[in-house]
């Protein structure tokens, strides 16, 4: 007998999916366009960007987070493409943070633009930020983002620093033969400075990343790389839950660091997030294959009890996990930019 979703009334303030999961975390792409051109994320040349009106708007995007708040998300994440090319950020940051029940927005940013944005956004409400960080070595990470802008990048982790963000994250996504040999150089960096390195698993996002498993660095394989480096433990802070991150800490308390490993351990068990693209579109997987278009009802009319309908709908729909490294696993068409990071 197929799951029954359930009723409305018993659904009020909890928005869940049929397998029992909890969705209290939105990601929402304000924008496809970056400034870069990572490997693991877009093709270097070819891109098509949307026009600005087929995005949504700054008042679209607080409407629809009043929605996912009647429905018990608490928390959002502003990504892109790179979020801080979409023209002054720090006023959405305001009005989000201003509507009851959101009790934490964060960012994911290449950090290019941080230098002249940090303080705006933390007046403005923001409190966390995450940097992509794939290199300590100018050279390599100029490789990476097929741009030179290492020391841009950097002038905007020390302004967010200053401005009072914390924590600050640098993501790395980890691809063997490329960046691997820098792990012990993060460890250290985690070690010296109160910034928390997350090492994310290479994952195959769009036809265009060269990803194959055996670029893959697997965590075990990155947590004894660190050991080696720093000369003891790494002792575990949270594991698996509703962060995809599994936090670590060294066994002296010095240094932290997070594991995303979406392809040797996944966490689809325990997901509590949806994406909204910045077209308007509800993926409840960054791997899914279906979109609820929100655009479309939030341009036609719609109430806030349709919307609602329809975003609960989709979530009691949502999938019971990637299936990457299985035969059935389809790459979405979409690019990470496109879908949001």
């Amino acid at each position: 007998m197929s799951a029954q979703r359930p009723s409305m009334v018993a659904d009020k303030g909890k928005l869940q999916d049929s397998f029992g999961r909890t969705i209290n975390n939105v990601r929402i792409s304000v924008t496809d366009r970056c400034n870069f051109r990572c490997r693991y994320c877009m093709p270097e040349q070819g891109m098509m960007w949307l026009a600005k009106k087929e995005l949504l708007s700054y008042e679209e995007i607080a409407r629809l987070t009043r929605v996912f708040a009647s429905l018990g998300i608490n928390k959002i994440r502003l990504t892109g493409g790179e979020p801080l090319m979409r023209k002054d950020l720090h006023t959405l940051v305001s009005r989000l943070a201003s509507i009851a029940g959101i009790e934490d927005i964060a960012l994911t940013t290449n950090g290019y633009f941080l230098s002249e944005q940090a303080e705006p956004l933390y007046r403005a409400g923001l409190r966390r930020i995450n940097v992509s960080l794939d290199s300590l070595d100018a050279a390599v990470f100029n490789d990476v983002t097929r741009r030179d802008y290492y020391d841009q990048v950097w002038k905007g982790i020390e302004a967010a620093d200053r401005a009072g963000l914390r924590p600050i994250k640098l993501n790395v996504v980890l691809m063997r033969g490329v960046n691997d040999r820098e792990i012990g150089a993060f460890a250290r960096l985690a070690r010296s400075r109160k910034f928390i390195i997350r090492f994310i698993e290479f994952m195959p996002i769009g036809s265009d990343d060269g990803w194959s498993a055996d670029k893959v660095v697997p965590t075990k394989e990155v947590i004894a790389a660190i050991e080696r480096e720093i000369g003891m433990r790494l002792v575990p802070v949270e594991m698996h839950g509703a962060q995809p991150a599994d936090r670590y800490a060294a066994e002296d308390g010095l240094g932290e660091f997070g594991f995303i490993s979406s392809v040797s351990e996944p966490f689809c068990g325990d997901c509590n997030r949806m994406r909204i693209t910045s077209d308007g579109k509800l993926r409840t997987c960054l791997f899914a294959l279906e979109e609820t278009d929100l655009r479309m009802l939030l341009r036609g009319g719609a109430d806030e009890a349709a919307i609602s309908r329809a975003i609960q709908d989709a979530v009691w729909k949502k999938q019971e996990g990637h299936l990457i490294n299985q035969p059935g696993f389809v790459r979405p068409a979409r690019t990470m930019s496109q879908i949001g990071g």
